[in-house]
């Protein structure tokens, strides 16, 4: 079981991380702005193309290795389980080393060939840009978060139906492997930390919402698509990792009350069910993002492009402007959103949850 898991989640981040320079806004190249009359220069596909070779290539070969090892001899679950992590960690460590490369190459071929000298800096606003939004509204996700205090309370009330000892991990196969000792606050820790998640995505969800709307200069009509894009399927990939996350945990926090309810098939099916349509969901979320803005205007001027916003992204990754509102930003290597490390209410709204969710796991 352990090992189909690993190589599902396995595959999938291979798969993603080959092809993200294909997904990303059209005028950024590895984290780098690239003025919209240069992103078909020949020298900026052979880099795309060469990363996601070597990605691909070296992700087979770990992959490869990997299977060989877990089916040539019995191995423990949990010796699969660590090494499947290991090279989790061994694919993305690859496609951002490889990313990092590239960012520097494009660097140079941008800074050698002098495309920004000659160009005109212009900052695009549209007003009707708003009423076109179709993000959802913030008072959607207390949906779940309602669900959340529901199974809480009823697991109060049947407080003397719970075990002595009360599960605190699942496996990958759907069975409990960890327990605690049974307390009023042991036997709804599962509840609350779900309720902490579900916050802290209500919280992301508001931000991004509040977030500015980012227009090209020289491709007006698919920014304005990618933008608009972006904003509603991420909302609603949010709500449905909302929704699939507070089913899964839902159903662990019954199944603790009520034992009898699970089959062992149950168990073992609901933990890869769940991971396929949250895989599906996130790969037909990049795709739909990714491919919203690849084509190309004519462009009315070509001696204008976008601001040259490249000082505030250190490594082309991490984004620090004060002079930006925004909490969220679009990414400039995957497809989502980012935080602006320049303005404190982001950390507000991702780390004090986490700290939360840390302290009442160790609790």
């Amino acid at each position: 079981m352990s090992i189909i898991v690993f190589l599902v989640i396995t595959l999938f981040i291979a798969f993603i991380q080959t092809v993200i320079p294909y997904l990303v806004k059209r005028t950024v190249v590895f984290g780098v702005t690239i003025p919209d009359q240069y992103t078909q220069n020949p020298t900026i596909k052979a880099y795309k193309k060469r990363y996601s070779i070597s990605v691909a290539l070296l992700s087979g070969i770990i992959i490869g290795g990997y299977i060989i090892w877990a089916f040539t001899n019995e191995r423990l679950e949990e010796q699969v389980a660590i090494a499947g992590t290991i090279i989790e960690f061994a694919i993305i460590f690859i496609s951002v080393s490889w990313y990092f490369y590239y960012h520097g190459k494009t660097k140079q071929l941008k800074s050698k060939n002098k495309w920004v000298e000659n160009l005109k800096q212009v900052k695009v606003t549209d007003l009707s840009v708003r009423s076109q939004d179709e993000m959802l509204p913030w008072y959607i996700y207390l949906m779940p978060i309602l669900i959340t205090i529901g199974f809480m309370l009823y697991t109060i009330i049947n407080y003397e139906l719970l075990p002595d000892q009360i599960p605190t991990h699942w496996g990958p196969s759907g069975e409990p492997d960890a327990f605690t000792e049974k307390t009023p606050f042991s036997s709804i820790q599962l509840t609350l930390l779900l309720l902490v998640m579900q916050l802290m995505f209500l919280g992301i969800h508001i931000a991004t919402k509040n977030s500015g709307i980012k227009l090209s200069a020289t491709g007006l009509q698919s920014s304005r698509n990618r933008q608009l894009s972006l904003r509603k399927y991420s909302s609603w990939f949010m709500l449905f990792v909302v929704l699939v996350i507070t089913m899964l945990m839902g159903y662990f926090q019954l199944t603790t009350i009520h034992p009898n309810i699970a089959s062992d098939y149950a168990m073992a099916a609901l933990p890869l069910f769940f991971l396929a349509i949250v895989l599906i969901g996130t790969l037909i979320f990049g795709l739909k993002v990714g491919r919203s803005d690849k084509e190309i205007e004519i462009l009315e001027d070509e001696k204008i492009m976008d601001i040259d916003e490249d000082k505030y992204w250190k490594g082309g990754m991490f984004y620090f402007n004060k002079n930006d509102p925004s909490i969220f930003v679009e990414k400039r290597f995957g497809v989502g959103w980012t935080i602006n490390f320049a303005n404190p209410i982001g950390y507000i709204i991702v780390l004090v949850p986490l700290i939360i969710i840390i302290v009442i796991s160790i609790l």
